[in-house]
Formats: structure tokens, C-alpha cells, sequence
């Protein structure tokens, strides 16, 4: 019995420090409308991510901080669409997001845009700082850490149960 609970932790502390982490991490490529951008009101926002999402959360505040977004936001591969309600002001937009990556990891960001009102001129453009794009604006969070620490003593306390059940067998 000893030699199989051995040969158990053993074979967990093996899978756990072979198995190697995930190394790349979904993250925003580009948005519609872009980031720091200034132009007319949008009917959608739309975030596009270099790999498949899924419950995403897109969340449109406007410059006297009330909401703006229309419905649910909508994933479709590596494409998230947010509907907008209809004849937003001028003024400086926040768009807050949050989508879960095919590998469990939740990732969330935000980036502003300007609506131009009807009767203002469009400002040129603001260079962005070199910090300042989508990508970089992602506040991604990794546990693979605790994922696979969590894992490694999952498959520990299985091993450690299908020894109990081999222990219990023979004993009937």
C-alpha cells in the first residue's frame, strides 16, 4: 500500500512540474471605433482579438458617465460587437471590456474615443503614445501559477483516492 500511495504522489508531482504552462496569452489586436481616435458617433463597437473569446462584457460610458451601450455584446470567433444606442453626444467615450480567452483566462482593457459634435469641425487626430494602443491597454490577469498548482494537487488527491478504492477492494 505504501508503495502505491508512493508511486501516486510520485506520478502527481511528475505531471505537475512536466506539463509545460500556456505561454501566450489572448489579447486585443484592434477596435472600431480606434483608440484615442476623434469622428462620428458609431452604431457599434467592435474589438477584435488575436484568438477566439467567449462571454464577453463591453460596457460604453459617456462623458456625463452614463451608459450608452445597446443589448448584450455579441462574440463570434475572435470578434466582439457591442451594439450603440442611437445619437450619442460629443464629447470623450470610454469603452470598458471583458472577455474570457479559449484557455479560461479572463482578460479585461478599456480605451477612450472622441464623438465630434454635429456642428465641430473634426479635430485632427492625436498621436498616440507609444503605450497608448489597444494591446498595450489590455490588464490581462494570469493565474497559471495557481492553475497548475491547483491541478498538481487535484491529480494528487485522485491518485490518493484510487489507492484508498485499491486498498478498500482487496480488504473485501
Amino acid at each position: 500500500m505504501k508503495r502505491l500511495a508512493a508511486l501516486a504522489l510520485t506520478a502527481g508531482a511528475f505531471l505537475a512540474v512536466a506539463a509545460p504552462p500556456a505561454s501566450a496569452h489572448t489579447t486585443l489586436r484592434s477596435t472600431d471605433p480606434k483608440a484615442d481616435s476623434s469622428g462620428a458617433a458609431p452604431t457599434s463597437i467592435t474589438l477584435t482579438y488575436n484568438d477566439p473569446v467567449m462571454v464577453p462584457r463591453v460596457v460604453l460610458t459617456g462623458p456625463d458617465g452614463a451608459r450608452h451601450e445597446q443589448g448584450a455584446a455579441q462574440a463570434t470567433d475572435n470578434k466582439v460587437v457591442q451594439a450603440v444606442k442611437p445619437g450619442l453626444p460629443g464629447g470623450r467615450y470610454t469603452v470598458g471590456w471583458r472577455v474570457v480567452a479559449s484557455d479560461g483566462h479572463p482578460i479585461t482593457g478599456r480605451f477612450t474615443f472622441t464623438v465630434e459634435a454635429a456642428d465641430t469641425p473634426p479635430a485632427a487626430p492625436a498621436a498616440p503614445a507609444p503605450s497608448a494602443s489597444p494591446a498595450a491597454s489590455t490588464e490581462g490577469s494570469s493565474r497559471t501559477g495557481w492553475l497548475w498548482l491547483g491541478g498538481a494537487a487535484a491529480a494528487l488527491a485522485v491518485a490518493a483516492g484510487g489507492a484508498l478504492l485499491l486498498r478498500r477492494s482487496r480488504t473485501s
